[in-house]
């Protein structure tokens, strides 16, 4: 795959069987790279004023933005700083910090009963940022739903029905993220590389907007393309829960994200990482097991997979693989 293909979602949901089938095939030939571009209908007023509160966040004093570190969440809520989350696959933290969020169940919910941990309390900086809480909330709920709604089309294209994704998302782990890459002059070292290359650990991971280039796609021949949507097109990129349930037919999308030379500044992106319930199981779709392509993967629980990731990726705080 040369190239990342743009798809009309609402032409899946509204259009004729034709329409319908155009778009499935588009997405499922695209995502052979893990990424795909598509229509959105999330308002350019909400995008905006997400973007403009998350910049005056990440403009305070450190030790303003520390206040609403989350300790034992392991960046699953709360403020990250700089040096901390470390791809996979490299022993260089990323030159980044994060603000994260998502959305809270009930106390008492079965959920959080048997899964404390992946339900804490939200920590947001409300006091430094008045007015904040609200937009991120409408953020994350509009975000979502593009995200459930497109899972739908991957349901038909590997031969499920397309409600398929729908109820193991519904209060599921789902994760919003604010990323601010300061400046590469600031930066350790002067290999312009904000975000190691890795893949994400969920279902689908989708980008609304980025304040400067730097998101980069590796293709399957090893070769790096930069990820640009057109205008108003979200990012949408494949997980390994994802790759894991299709049996390899849909693989991970490895990415990275790296400053131009000639850039000068910081960069801004807020990602949101689509996640099943934790007791979700793992197990590849019965579509996706052929002669050719005969299972590859175990059942195992989502909730583990995503301890297991959150460890390898520097985030649990007693237990830091890579110090900064």
């Amino acid at each position: 795959m040369s190239e990342i293909l743009d798809v009309n979602l609402q032409a899946f949901e509204n259009g004729s069987a034709t329409e319908r089938a155009a778009v499935v095939d588009g997405v499922m030939r695209s995502l052979v790279s893990g990424f795909v571009y598509t229509s959105h209908d999330v308002s350019a007023d909400l995008l905006d004023t997400t973007y403009g509160m998350l910049e005056t966040f990440f403009s305070l004093p450190v030790e303003e933005k520390r206040k609403s570190t989350a300790e034992g969440t392991h960046g699953q809520t709360g403020y990250t700083g700089l040096l901390v989350e470390t791809a996979a696959v490299s022993d260089t933290p990323d030159w980044k910090e994060m603000l994260n969020w998502g959305r809270e169940v009930p106390e008492g919910h079965p959920l959080q009963r048997t899964y404390p941990h992946r339900y804490p309390r939200r920590t947001l900086p409300e006091a430094e940022v008045p007015g904040i809480t609200e937009v991120l909330e409408r953020f994350h709920d509009s975000v979502l739903d593009i995200q459930r709604r497109f899972l739908r089309i991957i349901a038909v294209g590997i031969g499920c029905h397309e409600s398929y994704f729908d109820a193991m998302t519904v209060d599921g782990t789902t994760l919003t993220r604010a990323i601010h890459y300061p400046a590469m002059d600031l930066a350790p070292g002067d290999d312009h590389v904000w975000a190691g290359e890795h893949a994400d650990i969920n279902l689908i991971t989708a980008l609304p907007r980025a304040t400067a280039k730097g998101l980069q796609v590796r293709l399957d021949d090893g070769t790096w393309v930069d990820a640009i949507p057109p205008d108003d097109a979200m990012i949408i990129n494949t997980g390994i829960m994802l790759e894991h349930v299709t049996n390899g037919t849909v693989p991970s999308g490895w990415h990275r994200v790296v400053a131009d030379p000639d850039h000068v500044g910081d960069r801004y992106s807020v990602v949101q990482f689509c996640h099943p319930t934790p007791w979700t199981i793992l197990d590849p779709v019965q579509s996706c097991i052929t002669d050719e392509n005969p299972q590859r993967f175990a059942p195992i629980e989502a909730g583990y997979r995503l301890d297991e990731v959150i460890y390898e990726i520097n985030l649990v705080e007693d237990a830091r693989r890579v110090d900064s």
